[in-house]
């Protein structure tokens, strides 16, 4: 950018270059560090674009005295002249690293008073102290860029929304509460007394109306209120999203509208990290939890589980085959560990099994003694040559791999296989670096038994159109438990690097199948039409076929900053207590904003 002159300054921070050299300039920014070099004083002058060195002489009495005193984080004006840099201290990694100024006049605009938080060298420092001073802490280096960048992907974003055809619309923040998802946050209203707004978990009810009103293609970067507990990957209270929906699709017109999108912001923001260029895979839920232990799967790690029950059954591992003689629904999975054949690091998966609560993780390794390759460990021994070597067969392992061992139902089991794999591909360095990893999770279940309240819930996305003939859905009896498990819906997840982007699906817009589909989750019709009315109503005049998906812009940042937390790339995050420790909220009101509202707090439980 290049700075307009204004009585602050005729450049910022970063322009200033060799062309430079010999003009007078005016610069005004942040004292970002300060240094005393027998005579002359030396100050990083730091705004939004960049750093510039000044210098200051004790010929310029004035600007040098208040150089002295001034404080690190101080705002400062400055005056002078742009020289080229000795060629023994120029500075090759800083943008105006081939100059610096000679300050001939100084002028404090705002001084700092002693920081509770350092800006310079971005030491770790306390949570809390980072949160209430977060004004400080945005402007270090590292978490000012991130904020940067998420500005750039968003305004990406909306240009290859816009040019695929796209229109952006913003549907309302006050709205109705809902009885599915998570918990909302309630706005109490004051002309209709004992009665409540909503912020939106999603503006999915308003995205499909859209729809149903002939917009076709639409986006927002939306904001999404869920009243939960915060999580490494969700900020508490607020996060925003890529909300999309489209008309007259099905499942693949979907995937091929958002990939390119996805696949192109990527490649814009890789800074030299892999992105596929091929299409990202389809991979069934089933099938993803049966491979992977996941619905989130990080393809960077090539290890794929598979069942191996039948090696087991019968077999001398007493502690396997009587599981599975006494149960039909027991099952063995293997988690193959190429490289990883040494004793060492199999005791160590082991242990490490046993720190998480599991009793342990049974291995085979694979190791050439006298010519011959055969398995080694305590398993191997107890089922046998014959047996080991059809488990190596099948999982194509050789000298020097290992495989380890989960058995169990595999509802139970799936979730610390799938870390074991992980934790796998991480010690053995199979985990790709420096890549990204696509992938569709398709065929998700419409419903799941609820063993707490002993009944059928959705699983997923209450509108979702089941993938199931329509006709026999509505004719469905809903004790009919084993067939209404087996259906799947038309629902999908982005997933990259494990990381969940997004839930999509295309929508039930038949009245008839909803009406079903909430009769069978325990609904009645009164019920649907109290609490989707509007978007009931409007379907019985003629709704398109339509599906979306919602990728959290929240998480293509933290992917793209390559951070772990999603309060690095936010710029005033709640902390784990969803509190704002910067502006205190939440916070207690005024006894008479309570009486506006026909609100009486009632007395706080105290917790035991």
């Amino acid at each position: 950018m290049t700075q307009t002159p204004t009585k602050y300054r005729t450049h910022n921070c970063g322009e200033l270059d060799t062309p430079n050299v010999g003009a007078s300039v005016t610069l005004s920014g942040w004292v970002h560090r300060k240094r005393d070099h027998g005579g002359l004083l030396f100050i990083d002058l730091r705004d939004n674009f960049g750093l510039t060195q000044l210098v200051f002489d004790p010929e310029h009495k004035a600007a040098f005295a208040l150089a002295e005193r001034v404080r690190a984080e101080s705002v400062i004006r400055i005056e002078g002249r742009t020289v080229a840099r000795t060629p023994e201290t120029r500075n090759e990694n800083l943008a105006t690293g081939q100059i610096e100024v000679i300050v001939t006049l100084m002028e404090v605009l705002s001084e700092a008073q002693e920081l509770p938080l350092p800006v310079f060298g971005e030491p770790d420092y306390p949570e809390d102290i980072r949160l209430k001073y977060r004004f400080l802490d945005l402007r270090r280096e590292t978490l000012h860029n991130n904020i940067l960048l998420r500005s750039k992907i968003i305004a990406s974003v909306r240009r290859r929304m816009t040019a695929s055809g796209f229109n952006e619309f913003q549907t309302p923040i006050l709205t109705a509460s809902s009885p599915e998802g998570a918990r909302d946050f309630l706005v109490p209203s004051r002309l209709h007394p004992g009665k409540f707004y909503a912020l939106p978990q999603a503006p999915q009810q308003f995205k499909q109306l859209l729809m149903v009103a002939g917009f076709d293609r639409y986006f927002q970067i939306a904001p999404c209120f869920r009243d939960e507990d915060a999580r490494a990957d969700r900020s508490p209270g607020e996060f925003y999203q890529l909300d999309v929906e489209m008309s007259f699709v099905e499942q693949e017109d979907v995937f091929q509208a958002i990939e390119p999108v996805l696949r192109g912001l990527f490649e814009e923001f890789a800074d030299g990290r892999e992105v596929p260029a091929k299409p990202f895979p389809r991979i069934a839920y089933a099938d993803s939890m049966r491979m992977y232990g996941s619905d989130k799967p990080d393809l960077r790690n090539p290890i794929k589980m598979e069942a191996v029950t039948q090696h087991f059954a019968g077999s001398g591992f007493k502690v396997f085959a009587g599981q599975i003689a006494n149960d039909p629904k027991v099952e063995v999975w293997a988690i193959p560990a190429p490289t990883g054949g040494s004793r060492a690091f199999c005791d160590r998966m082991n242990a490490w099994a046993q720190g998480e609560g599991q009793p342990g993780l049974g291995y085979i390794f694979f190791r050439t003694e006298n010519g011959a390759l055969e398995g080694a460990g305590p398993i191997a021994k107890n089922i046998g040559v014959e047996r080991t070597e059809a488990i190596r067969t099948q999982l194509g392992l050789g000298d020097g791999d290992a495989v380890f061992f989960v058995c169990g139902r595999p509802e139970k089991f799936a979730s610390f296989a799938g870390q074991a794999r992980v934790r796998a591909g991480r010690e053995l360095g199979l985990t790709k670096e420096g890549a990204f990893e696509f992938c569709w999770i398709t065929d998700f279940p419409m419903f799941e038994w609820n063993e707490e309240e002993k009944k059928i819930d959705f699983s997923h996305n209450p509108f979702s159109m089941p993938n199931f003939d329509h006709d026999r859905f509505l004719a469905l009896d809903p004790a009919d438990r084993e067939t209404i498990e087996s259906i799947t819906a038309f629902q999908y997840d982005i997933v990259c690097n494990g990381i969940e982007l997004s839930s999509g699906a295309i929508r039930n817009h038949k009245p008839e199948i909803m009406y079903k589909a909430f009769e069978i989750a325990g609904y009645g019709p009164e019920t649907v039409e109290e609490k989707f009315g509007g978007m009931l109503n409007a379907f019985k005049y003629g709704a398109p076929p339509h599906g979306g998906i919602a990728p959290g812009i929240d998480r293509i940042v933290m992917l793209l900053a390559g951070v772990e937390n999603l309060r690095e790339v936010i710029l005033f995050p709640m902390n784990q207590q969803a509190q704002d420790l910067m502006m205190g909220a939440p916070a207690e009101v005024m006894p008479k904003q309570l009486r506006e509202l026909s609100i009486r707090l009632a007395p706080i439980e105290k917790k035991l």
